[in-house]
């Protein structure tokens, strides 16, 4: 896990090395093990290095001849294609060094033959023009930035880099800024940021002289439903895949664990990376003194039963309120989900004995878990409806750009009802929300975060199933919910659960008199909602709708402040908004 920034620059022009320096600067967090620069007359490479993999060697930018590379990731199945490109002429044991070498051969197809997660840029400059290559794996698991300047193009892992040049301006789009009070995240290739672009998941675009040429996607998932597939081969397919994923994604030469929440998805993973048998592996759980969904009992006694290393890290209301700021802070591409906090504070604590951790991202989008998924297989009469109809300010607040919030979620057509939301939340909320969310928090404290179940033989098993195999029951995620049952069954993954939850309308409704004032006076809001309106919605906070909206508005009146306004985070959540900007 690293932080990759860089420019290509167009005729005329040459690399800024202070421009340079400050998208170093910016990205430090993630890689406190080092720096790299790979300088030409005409484009450049900046890396940050968190060491995971060949701790001596593995520095980058990695170069062979008039072809340089940065990456931010892993690459699983590197060990497979070093033996494919036997002549090449590796000097590294890095895993990311592999692509070095197929970019010569497949141009800019060659991710199709990489397993992982990652973001890379490739610069080549063997031809009489310079090309850089931008690409990100299928899920987005790794992010990636880029933004037309002037000069060419300028890229980065964090948007906050690209603001630190101050060639991009610190301004919101007022469509972006609805969609994250309405959903919580920011769909689609534009950032909420104008002019910063995200490369989309699976997506390599090359630029050529510092000018978008052309884009080559490759999808996430593919492929038709085995009809004929039975319950049994399913199974066994399903343990093949996962513990074949697991023990790729346990290779590392740091110390790693895991995310425990108690649910179907992190209990699959810690059961096979016990069945691996690479030790006793440490799992930590968030809980909250006060409030919210506590599933740490379970989730110990689990632990226990598969011999696992358990902490749990209880989680104030005043530690909320102390570091909220700075969780923000982190969030430069903002993401409005609660989970954000125990997941912020999970890494902080984790960091103490671990540098990866192994997360259940992906197994609800995978396997079929959500109940949006179950309402939309119904009809209409019986309460069937798509998802992402409504957002948490609809029948709270009205936002002055009406409904355009949802052009982002109308899911395709030509598959069940089933796959085509699964594949809306596969390209939107997953890497817009959910692994924002675990790369962001993560590396805030320099930890990598990896997601077994987001890997390609998974997604592919997950992807032929039928329906049946998804849904069954009243509940989703049958087949996986099967393979716990068979391998972890005091885990019990058919009793009823309750989702994961974090009581933050009790704490807003509890100090709504003290956040109400301050959250009404914000310039986030200016022109946009009254302030009366937000100061009624304060008082209201213990309500079911009104908990939600008001969450979403204290963190973007918070986020405001810290990324627009370039605001301190050094205070508390009551000292950082009644900073006057």
């Amino acid at each position: 896990m690293c932080g990759i920034a860089g420019m290509a620059c167009l005729p005329g022009y040459r690399p800024d090395p202070e421009i340079l320096d400050r998208m170093a600067q910016a990205l430090r967090h993630r890689g406190p093990d080092g720096g790299g620069l790979h300088r030409t007359d005409t484009a450049a490479l900046v890396h940050r290095r968190l060491s995971i993999v060949d701790l001596e060697g593995g520095a980058q930018p990695l170069v062979h001849g008039a072809v340089a590379l940065v990456a931010n990731g892993e690459i699983y199945n590197d060990p497979a294609l070093r033996h494919v490109l036997a002549d090449a002429p590796f000097r590294t044991g890095s895993d990311c060094e592999s692509p070095l070498f197929l970019w010569p051969q497949l141009d800019a197809g060659y991710t199709f033959e990489l397993r992982g997660m990652y973001a890379i840029a490739l610069l080549d400059e063997s031809g009489p023009q310079t090309v850089l290559a931008l690409s990100r794996d299928p899920f987005g698991i790794k992010p990636l930035y880029y933004a037309q300047i002037q000069s060419g193009i300028l890229f980065a892992s964090e948007p906050q880099a690209l603001l630190a040049t101050g060639l991009v301006p610190r301004t919101i789009r007022p469509e972006a800024r609805d969609q994250l009070l309405q959903v919580q995240f920011v769909a689609g290739r534009e950032t909420i940021y104008p002019g910063i672009m995200r490369v989309l998941p699976g997506e390599t675009l090359r630029f050529v002289d510092g000018v978008l040429e052309y884009a080559k996607k490759q999808p996430a998932v593919h492929g038709a439903i085995e009809k004929s597939l039975t319950e049994e081969t399913a199974l066994a397919r399903l343990d093949a895949a996962l513990m074949d994923s697991v023990q790729a994604h346990e290779r590392a030469d740091v110390p790693f664990g895991m995310f425990l929440s108690g649910g179907i998805d992190s209990s699959a993973v810690l059961a096979a990376m016990t069945r691996l048998g690479n030790g006793a592996p440490l799992a930590w759980t968030a809980r909250f003194d006060t409030g919210g969904v506590d599933e740490s009992a379970q989730a110990a006694g689990l632990a226990r039963s598969l011999g696992a290393q358990h902490r749990i890290l209880t989680v104030s209301e005043a530690m909320v309120w102390r570091h909220l700021p700075e969780i923000v802070a982190c969030l430069d591409d903002p993401v409005a989900d609660y989970a954000v906090i125990p997941s912020w504070f999970l890494a902080r604590d984790a960091r103490k004995d671990v540098t990866v951790i192994l997360s259940g991202e992906g197994g609800d989008e995978l396997f079929g878990g959500y109940g949006r998924y179950r309402r939309a297989m119904r009809p209409w009469w019986c309460g069937g409806r798509l998802p992402w109809r409504r957002g948490m300010m609809d029948g709270v607040c009205r936002l002055p750009n009406g409904r355009k919030w949802r052009q982002n979620f109308v899911p395709p057509t030509g598959e069940t009802r089933l796959k085509a939301v699964q594949r809306l939340d596969l390209a939107e909320w997953l890497p817009n929300d959910l692994l924002i969310k675990l790369d962001r928090c993560l590396m805030a404290h320099a930890i990598e975060g990896r997601t077994p179940l987001l890997d390609p033989a998974l997604s592919a098993l997950a992807w032929s199933l039928p329906d049946s195999l998804k849904i069954r029951g009243g509940q989703g995620k049958y087949l996986l919910r099967r393979w716990v049952e068979k391998n972890v069954p005091d885990a019990m993954p058919f009793a009823p659960k309750q989702g994961f939850t974090v009581p933050v309308g009790e704490w807003i409704a509890a100090q709504g008199d003290r956040l109400g004032p301050l959250v009404a006076r914000s310039m986030a809001f200016k022109g946009v909602i009254a302030p009366g309106t937000i100061l009624a919605l304060f008082t209201r906070a213990a309500g079911r709708r009104e908990r939600h909206a008001a969450w979403a508005l204290l963190f973007y009146a918070l986020w405001y402040r810290i990324h627009i306004e370039t605001g301190s985070f050094e205070g508390d959540v009551f000292e950082t908004l009644a900073a006057r900007p």
